[in-house]
């Protein structure tokens, strides 16, 4: 069976290679939010059609009655949003102004989404041509699949999303974690049930794999609660709609705002927390901020908010919770600004209860390489820390990019898993070690997965060594040979054409 990564496309690809008719000279961060907007729209267009055809079958009058497509979870869509509607109009110039309205007429219909739907479809910039040539092609492609749900647009637009962030590259932190990662997560964090929160969230990665992972495991969606916030405006809105097409009720603020600033659930205590923070942010607010209740670990400093962002997740969790979070590497050694202090009292404080030393290339939008943190607030393995090399793991998909297959994934999952119950696991050297707080101390509290696990063995080839080092010296004899004669040949050439020497 083929693994499962972002290779593996079909209708997410189709729809992709429609949106990008749009291209043209525009930015992908300009057209982002043009081709999921239309993508958003011709899905709850669908939906709501599928819902209209019931009731019209039904034959009691209720097609127009919002309550009734409500109750089942369709977005109601009006009269003059319905896709039909703009379908009609893509090949005049009002088209975008048409779309506008449509976005409009759905917020009115729809609290949920007030003030999250993009509506700047019909500025003079975005080309009305090419944009009802994409409605066109929309329009023959079918949102909903036989036997299918809100999934089908839940994978094109995280298809999309992926997209956009290889094209825009650093920019892509701010709205986008890869699924492997996000997947690696949640296999070992398990949010089956209770309050799920994403201080920094993105596009809404973390919660959508909850979600997936409640469903798949026989749960029930609404036995998580799920809370988070974004502090750029565009990045909460794409979160809004990617959980509303899936849907999933949440709680993210009323509006975008920084969490160190504004943080939109002051009181709450989460039991799973999920987040990939802006890797190494400097110029955080931290002058402003000395006297912070959560900093109960020691104060972090200006110019680095990788031990600020835990911190705020710490104070966050429950007497029970669990924490998973993408740090940059440097986070697991530096000493520079009480960073090394904050990072021995957590260790003291017996939270860290998994080190997962990532591979490379995983994400578009930065080269620095990146570990995964858990921590927990009630471990079952007291004063131990189970540390974890997956460098090694994961596929190339790409010339710049690396996934981790669902069998690496499971892989780490399983003996994270079995460390956690103390059933079934072993230290494997070069993979996986445990190691205790007061072996952590030896290293000066530097938590690198590489000082606990070591150098895997090098398989023996059942060859003597004596033999092995005749055959090899002979090999660089051989090599050595032939470096000389081509040396002399490339004099001769160069004499030739006058330049000998």
């Amino acid at each position: 069976m083929a693994e499962n990564n972002t290779a593996n496309v079909g209708f997410e690809k189709e729809l992709w290679d429609a949106a990008c008719i749009l291209r043209g000279n525009m930015d992908a961060s300009e057209y982002k939010q043009v081709v999921l907007g239309l993508i958003f729209l011709k899905y709850i267009s669908d939906k709501f059609e599928s819902r209209y055809k019931e009731l019209m079958d039904e034959g009691e009058g209720f097609e127009e009655d919002l309550d009734e497509y409500i109750r089942v979870g369709v977005f109601f869509v009006p009269e003059k949003a319905r896709w039909s509607e703009i379908a009609k109009d893509a090949h005049n110039q009002s088209v975008g102004a048409t779309i506008d309205t449509a976005m409009d007429e759905i917020e009115k219909s729809n609290r949920r989404l007030k003030g999250v739907l993009p509506k700047n479809f019909g500025r003079p910039e975005l080309d009305k041509r090419r944009l009802g040539n994409v409605v066109d092609m929309f329009t023959n492609i079918s949102m909903i699949e036989p036997g299918d749900t809100k999934d089908v647009l839940g994978r094109a637009y995280e298809y999309c999303l992926s997209k956009f962030a290889e094209q825009e590259g650093k920019l892509a932190g701010e709205f986008y974690t890869p699924a492997c990662v996000v997947k690696t997560l949640v296999k070992i964090l398990r949010p089956f049930t209770g309050r799920v929160y994403d201080p920094c969230c993105g596009s809404g990665g973390m919660f959508v794999q909850s979600a997936r992972f409640v469903e798949e495991h026989r749960g029930r969606i609404n036995d998580i609660s799920i809370y988070g916030q974004d502090s750029n405006a565009t990045t909460w809105k794409m979160c809004m709609m990617n959980l509303a097409i899936r849907g999933i009720e949440a709680d993210l603020g009323k509006f975008n705002a920084d969490t160190f600033f504004e943080d939109c659930h002051p009181t709450l205590k989460a039991d799973y927390i999920l987040a990939n923070p802006p890797f190494n942010l400097s110029d955080w607010g931290a002058d402003r901020l000395r006297n912070d209740v959560r900093w109960k670990f020691g104060l972090p400093p200006a110019g680095n908010a990788n031990f600020a962002w835990m911190q705020h997740m710490i104070h966050h969790l429950s007497s029970n919770g669990k924490i998973g979070l993408v740090l940059a590497n440097g986070s697991l050694s530096s000493q520079s600004g009480g960073e090394g202090e904050i990072r021995k009292n957590i260790i003291e404080a017996d939270l860290v209860e998994c080190i997962i030393a990532m591979p490379a290339q995983l994400f578009y939008t930065t080269g620095i390489p990146v570990s995964l943190w858990f921590l927990n607030r009630n471990k079952k393995q007291k004063e131990k820390t189970l540390f974890f090399d997956a460098r090694s793991l994961g596929n190339m998909v790409t010339r710049r990019l690396r996934e981790l297959t669902d069998t690496d994934i499971k892989k780490i999952a399983d003996t994270v898993i079995a460390f956690q119950n103390g059933e079934g696991y072993e230290d494997i050297k070069g993979f996986c070690a445990v190691a205790s707080i007061e072996e952590i101390s030896k290293h000066d509290y530097i938590l690198t997965p590489g000082r606990y696990v070591g150098i895997e063995d090098a398989q023996d080839d059942g060859e003597p060594f004596d033999e092995k080092m005749k055959r090899l010296t002979g090999d660089l004899s051989g090599l050595f040979e032939k470096s000389r004669e081509l040396e002399e040949e490339i004099k001769r050439q160069l004499g030739g054409i006058g330049y000998g020497f």
